[in-house]
């Protein structure tokens, strides 16, 4: 039988922590789940929002979708499947080139490696693995300080109103800004985790990000002349990609409802005049705006949406990655695991490889204590 006391803290329910969380219930490890944020879902998290009429949209404003190459990402994501919590989005998918003005490249999905969404959300994933049983899923709750307690050989997990969440005999972390100057310029506080505490965590330090912005439209009408409901954008300094919402598997489509990503040059651009902390109404405002316009630019006869909303991804995605032999970091004295998209590939299947490889390492740990 399984020692009881057995707990470790994983910090992060995105799709990393949510994995490696569940794996580790499932091996008989109780598991307390943290989060600063209302639910699950990290850069697959779905935002709702209410228009001025009064309709409800939703939409995948971070991650549209993901494919998988790796065999044991497949063997994870098609027992997903057979829950109900994904499916194949089927449909064409091409770019726009903006110099030209024309589409290029329009494919179906048949000639295309498989793209998947959660069901009937992209969060829906994460949100199943947080609550699946073993796993204490507490949510609005931040972490402010990792702290070591050597002589008990247990980790002590104080939250970002100083008070005390309890020891943990492994820590699972999911956050590539918990130990980075990052963090305080952020949110004015000290990094949670000291870099000190294990020689492995300096990698984290610094760890290099690309900003994008993601901007939420809704249609009256269909986009007819729009040949794809998957788009990336060239030539354009304001536009990388467009996904259409209403068009996934298990989504309603009394609206038509696009997620406009915008480029790396342009987010470091609207950061350099704004600063790294909360972009203000008017910002995001402007932001919105361009983006829009560019999208109305394409000469494809867009009409004018009825509810528009931009949301800025300050240090989402990150432009390199740390770990890729060991696909996480990982302090054995310290059974301190940092696992997430930025150890291994920028990716939602990166994420998940990374997430396996920290329950791996500390299941494998823990049951010898």
């Amino acid at each position: 039988m399984q020692n009881p006391v057995a707990k470790v803290a994983v910090v992060g329910s995105g799709i990393s922590g949510s994995v490696c969380a569940a794996t580790l219930a499932r091996n008989g490890i109780s598991v307390t789940l943290f989060d600063s944020a209302r639910g699950p879902g990290g850069r697959m998290s779905q935002r709702r929002e209410i228009s001025e009429d009064g309709r409800e949209l939703l939409f995948d404003h971070g991650a549209p979708y993901f494919t998988v190459t790796n065999p044991d990402v497949l063997s994870v994501v098609t027992e997903w499947e057979s829950r109900g919590l994904v499916a194949e989005w089927k449909s064409n998918f091409g770019s726009f080139d903006c110099f030209t003005n024309k589409f290029v490249n329009t494919e179906h999905q048949e000639r295309e490696s498989k793209k998947y969404v959660g069901v009937p959300g992209m969060n829906s994933i994460c949100k199943a693995l947080c609550h699946e049983p073993g796993v204490d899923s507490k949510f609005n709750m931040g972490i402010g300080k990792f702290e070591w307690l050597e002589h008990e050989n247990l980790w002590s997990l104080i939250g970002l109103d100083r008070q005390h969440l309890g020891h943990f005999k492994g820590v699972v972390a999911s956050d590539k800004n918990i130990a980075s100057p990052r963090f305080t310029a952020i949110t004015g506080q000290p990094p949670p985790l000291d870099l000190s505490l294990a020689p492995e965590l300096v990698k984290l330090h610094d760890i290099p990000i690309y900003p994008c912005f993601a901007l939420m439209l809704a249609f009256n009408e269909p986009l007819s002349l729009v040949p794809a409901k998957g788009l990336s954008f060239t030539n354009s300094k304001v536009l990388s990609r467009a996904n259409c919402e209403s068009s996934k598997p298990g989504r309603s489509s009394t609206s038509e409802r696009w997620v406009l990503h915008s480029t790396t040059e342009y987010a470091k651009d609207v950061i350099a005049q704004s600063g790294l902390e909360k972009p203000s109404k008017e910002t995001l405002s402007k932001v919105g705006n361009e983006m829009l316009q560019e999208f109305l630019s394409t000469g494809l006869s867009i009409p004018q949406p009825f509810f528009m909303k931009a949301h800025r991804w300050g240090s989402a995605f990150p432009a390199a990655s740390i770990a890729k032999e060991e696909k996480c970091v990982w302090s054995e004295k310290k059974k301190l695991a940092i696992c997430g998209d930025f150890c291994l590939s920028p990716n939602v299947e990166g994420a998940i490889l990374s997430g396996l490889a920290a329950a791996s390492k500390l299941k494998g740990l823990i049951r010898t204590l």
